[in-house]
């Protein structure tokens, strides 16, 4: 039974099912959350191997290649990164995306459990294995300031109580403190008496810990009841340890204070945090990955202002957050679906000319996308880029069905009938198109979804969601629509004159369908033309966004002090600060970021010689120049700055062109890339160009003379020791504790750090011999050296990366030109160019979209069999697509867009919505030939009669719907939603012009070719001449 005809006739049921869906979507859709894209859980993992103060080459070797094998035979692992510097090795290991977490995590920890025996026994601490756990960058910066309390005191106010109220706040997954120091007591030796005694720095060191300690251990009996003993022989005060007398190992004692300068200071920083180029203390949030951006921001506001409450002494000031270009995204998105319903409502009173079929048309689009809500939270989507995007752009086609049916109705009340009986006639008549059109676009959508890899998880929130609004929008017309219409609408009060343009076009058809060939010979030069157009276009991954944030990395020569990267960041911030679109600058002095946040490499990250800096920008709408043109400015005013270079990090895929070296030898590999990056610096209109080849760093190299070591009882091992604990203190895990109510402060044991800058001193350091203590001079040799500041490795290999900012160019053209180098293509032996980066992802992007429009197309193909029951008719709506190309292509070529991740969605998107068109003319003609018995040319030139002007009028509804996104409207960057928009526009435009007149024609050669092989058949199964009577179709 005809659903439509049961609705009109019992309007009650259709009512109250809209009732309760509208109810539904509206209370599911304040349960979404806002977030800037799809929750994408890559199954990452990561390793962390400290061993403070090993040489990265040291760590190489004896750590992170054992580790490497041990990992290696895990199956489904895409890539593996090693970063060593000194005294760390983290490892990030990417499985592929169908990997479950968890059990990758448990592989991983086994391998690495089977290998702890191999690895160096001095390692304080073993290999930690993690999942990742918090989403992205962080979510927002705040500073601290207090009247009150010295930079110690703040730094430890913000590790207790801040740290102790934020990580209560629901959402949050990481605190980390920026600058501030961190309290400790200094025990800084003097040479001179040390060697007067003959003690090193590790005696004393290990004796202090020994002395400074509580332990608790046996048990008494006492008046009858159980007691534990505790020895408590910690002191509690710096004055009590520096009257602590220290056994020596030959039964003599000294004093501390005799021997050492004790004070109660802090650790040397090895970070600083600069704001607007004045020291502060501040911090960092980071929400976990089950949390959305929005909720977890309104959540923290609300801690910091209660916080504020508590503490009024202290002054918090936000610094930057990550979370309002999502917020603005997100209002844009609703600005733009109000925008568009409004143009598509008025183009369609435009149209009709009458409000009650406006109202009814109206009426279609907040039903089709309220309960699309619903099903986003059954399925635990958000409202984020991706589906605010998808139902954006359908808004147009949601109109559609509806217009389709009211058109048709309206029509049929200009033939003299009854509302009720035009709307029972008119929806049976349309009923197959409309019911087509929505299947096809479901067709084209659902497959996408599921084409896999990471691309896939970015397509299935998009596509669900539009064939969920679109499934919505076919129900609305085949019950609500013709049921209103029929209680609501009216027949036309005078004859409706027929519009000169229709006169027009239709004396256009008719010479088409009179000059087939030359039709489809000048629809044939556009495909080719079209086709011709593809060279022209620019190729990328995504388009760059402008988020009002930018985020740069500093990087001094190796050697170079904290005090010097402190400097340059504060001449660097001066420079910034003169741009006027610049409203503030973070610098994080003595730490680097990632260059993609869900890939981090952690403490490898800590060097003094780098600092990362957080410009933030003005709102967009109060500067006229985007991000990208502010980035520009940047570069230009940094290069003034001396003895540093710099990188732009754009957090997002597609910024950056990598190029990968590989190799096992180390000079080869760093000579090739030296030779590569070269060559890069020739391209015109790139931006900055940043190597991760390894600089040389300066050592002290000790060499020990083992004859004379041995003579007096030194081993290598007391020897580096001694070194290590008289310089810089013991491994933290090992040194002396002063305890405090609420901590435990290091107590660091160390000859005075002034002494440090005098190799001199350095030659005389005491090292503990079989007879006392001999200079380090005496069995070693010390001289300058210098070694790999950092190693970077690729599964397994050592790599370096040339990273190259596009500038001005496009991705897929950048490497187009890159990969023609001739240092690119004749590599030295040993060197290979390993796949990897954004390079890699947009190649996976267009293979497996490829294969989800093929597959999109064929299920369109079989969509279109099953509902007309013909196998050839179909073929001549699919000519449809090719047709689109030319005016989706011409588009992004007219815009200066590129060929990125957002236009294939358009390409997508613009298969099903073209079909359109070709499915109301085709099912109309096979109507007027089967059931008015027209001859093939008065069916053709009927249906353009009949359909010409509801296509129109979607063409133009979905155009007007889609117009505001594609001029970038509104208060959210147009960077992802213009290009698909764009692409939509374009291609539906030359796609309509043409199928009205060039379908006609093709269905006239595929009814011949079906006419020819029914004959055919005829004289296969006939072959006397005794035929049935042929039924006309």
């Amino acid at each position: 039974m005809n659903i439509s005809s049961l609705s009109i006739r019992n309007p009650v049921p259709a009512i109250l099912l809209f009732t309760w869906l509208t109810l539904l979507g509206l209370f599911s859709f304040h349960r979404l959350g806002i977030q800037i894209y799809p929750t994408v859980d890559l199954p990452i993992i990561m390793i962390t191997a400290t061993q403070e103060g090993m040489a990265p080459s040291q760590l190489e070797s004896e750590v992170a290649r054992k580790i490497e094998n041990a990992i290696a035979p895990i199956s489904m692992i895409r890539h593996m990164r090693t970063v060593i510097v000194d005294g760390v090795v983290s490892f990030v290991i990417e499985f592929k995306i169908d990997k479950n977490v968890d059990i990758a995590l448990s592989e991983v920890r086994n391998a690495v459990d089977s290998i702890r025996t191999e690895l160096p026994q001095e390692m304080t601490s073993p290999p930690v294995a993690s999942k990742l756990t918090t989403a992205g960058a962080p979510l927002l910066a705040y500073t601290v300031e207090s009247s009150t309390m010295d930079m110690q005191d703040l730094s430890w106010f913000v590790d207790n109580e801040i740290s102790r109220a934020m990580l209560g706040v629901s959402g949050i997954g990481k605190f980390v403190r920026l600058g501030g120091v961190d309290r400790e007591v200094r025990i800084n030796l003097d040479p001179v008496r040390m060697t007067a005694l003959g003690v090193s720095a590790s005696d004393i060191s290990y004796q202090l810990k020994r002395v400074q300690q509580n332990s608790s251990g046996g048990r008494a009996d006492v008046g009858g009841g159980v007691q534990t003993f505790r020895t408590l022989g910690a002191v509690g005060t710096t004055a009590e340890i520096a009257a602590l007398d220290i056994p020596l190992a030959d039964g003599r004692t000294v004093r501390l204070s005799d021997i050492a300068n004790i004070s109660d200071k802090f650790a040397d920083p090895n970070s600083i945090a600069l704001f607007n180029g004045k020291p502060v203390v501040a911090f960092e949030l980071s929400r976990s990955k089950s949390s959305t951006e929005v909720a977890v921001a309104d959540a923290v506001h609300a801690a910091i202002e209660k916080f504020k409450v508590e503490h009024p002494d202290v002054r918090i000031h936000e610094v930057y957050n990550t979370y309002q270009p999502t917020f603005d995204n997100y209002h844009g998105s609703m600005d733009l679906l109000f925008e568009g319903a409004l143009l598509a409502i008025f183009i369609v009173w435009w149209f009709l000319r009458d409000w009650r079929a406006t109202l009814v048309t109206t009426t279609a689009l907040p039903l089709s996308i309220i309960p699309t809500f619903l099903g986003m939270d059954l399925l635990g989507y958000t409202l984020d880029t991706m589906t605010m995007l998808a139902i954006s752009l359908v808004v147009g086609v949601l109109v559609d069905d509806a217009i389709v049916e009211i058109e048709n109705i309206s029509r049929h009340l200009r033939m003299g009938k009854s509302p009720y009986h035009a709307a029972m006639e008119a929806a049976e008549e349309i009923g197959l198109a409309v019911v087509a059109t929505s299947l096809t676009l479901a067709a084209v959508f659902l497959p996408a979804a599921f084409i896999g890899g990471i691309p896939g998880k970015y397509f299935a929130p998009f596509g669900i969601t539009a064939t969920i609004a679109v499934m919505t929008s076919l129900l609305v017309a085949r019950l609500l629509t013709p049921m209103m219409a029929a209680y609501i609408m009216k027949p036309p009060r005078h004859e409706e004159k027929e519009p000169a343009l229709m006169q027009r076009y239709l004396g256009w058809a008719r010479w088409c369908l009179t000059h087939r060939k030359t039709t489809i010979a000048a629809a044939f030069v556009f495909l080719v033309g079209s086709l011709a157009l593809t060279p022209l276009l620019p190729t990328g991954f995504l388009p760059t966004e402008d988020r009002a944030l930018i985020t740069m990395v500093l990087e001094l020569p190796p050697g170079s002090t904290l005090a010097d990267t402190q400097q340059s960041s504060t001449k660097a911030t001066e420079l910034l600060r003169s741009i006027p679109e610049v409203e503030s600058v973070l610098a994080n002095v003595g730490a680097s970021t990632d260059a993609y946040p869900e890939t981090p490499t952690g403490a490898a990250n800590i060097d003094t010689r780098k600092a990362t800096l957080i410009v933030r920008l003005k709102p967009r709408k109060d500067r006229t120049l985007r991000q990208g043109e502010v980035e520009n400015l940047v570069r230009a005013k940094l290069r003034e700055l001396p003895g540093a270079r710099f990188a732009i990090l754009s957090g997002a895929p597609g910024a950056v062109l990598r190029v990968v070296l590989g190799g096992d030898d180390a000079e080869s590999l760093s000579m090739a890339s030296r030779e590569v990056e070269n060559d890069l610096r020739g391209l015109k209109g790139i931006g900055y160009i940043t190597s991760t080849a390894s600089l040389q760093k300066p050592e002290v190299h000790i060499k020990p003379d083992f004859a004379r070591a041995s003579d007096l009882g030194v081993t290598s091992e007391a020897l580096a020791r001694a070194v290590r604990i008289a310089t810089s203190g013991d491994y933290k895990v090992l040194l002396a504790k002063l305890n405090l109510p609420q901590r435990q402060v290091p107590i660091r044991v160390q000859i005075d750090p002034a002494q440090r800058n005098n190799l001199e001193t350095i030659r005389q350091i005491p090292v503990a011999a079989r007879n006392g203590t001999v200079p380090l001079e005496a069995v070693a040799k010390i001289e300058m050296g210098s070694g790999p500041a950092k190693i970077d490795r690729l599964d397994r290999i050592r790599n370096m990366s040339i990273e190259t900012e596009l500038g001005t160019r496009a991705l897929g053209d950048l490497l187009k030109e890159a990969n023609e180098l001739p240092t690119l293509q004749h590599l030295p032996p040993g060197v290979q160019r390993i796949s990897d980066g954004d390079v890699e992802y947009m190649q996976e992007l267009f293979s497996r979209v490829s294969v989800g429009m093929l597959i999109g197309i064929i299920c369109v193909y079989i969509v279109l069999v099953l509902l007309f029951h013909d196998f050839l008719q179909p073929v001549t709506i699919l000519v449809a697509l090719p047709l689109s190309l030319g005016g989706a292509f011409l588009a992004l070529l007219a815009t200066q867009n590129a060929l990125s991740m957002p236009s294939v969605f358009g390409i997508l998107m613009l298969m099903g919505i073209v079909t359109k068109n070709s499915i109301l003319l085709v099912d109309y003609v096979i109507i007027a030939r089967r059931v008015r018995e027209l001859n093939r040319f008065d069916a053709l030139l009927d249906a353009c009669h009949k359909r010409a002007r509801p296509i129109f009028m979607t063409t133009i509804a979905m155009g007007g719907g889609m117009l505001p996104i594609a001029l970038g409207l509104g208060a959210a960057d147009p960077g992802f939603r213009s290009p698909m928009a764009i692409v939509v526009i374009g291609g539906l435009i030359t796609s309509t012009l043409l199928s009205l007149l060039v379908i006609p024609v093709v269905f006239t050669y595929i009814d011949d070719l079906l006419e020819f092989l029914k004959t055919i058949a005829r004289k296969l199964y006939d072959p006397h001449g005794v035929a049935g009577t042929e039924t006309k179709s």
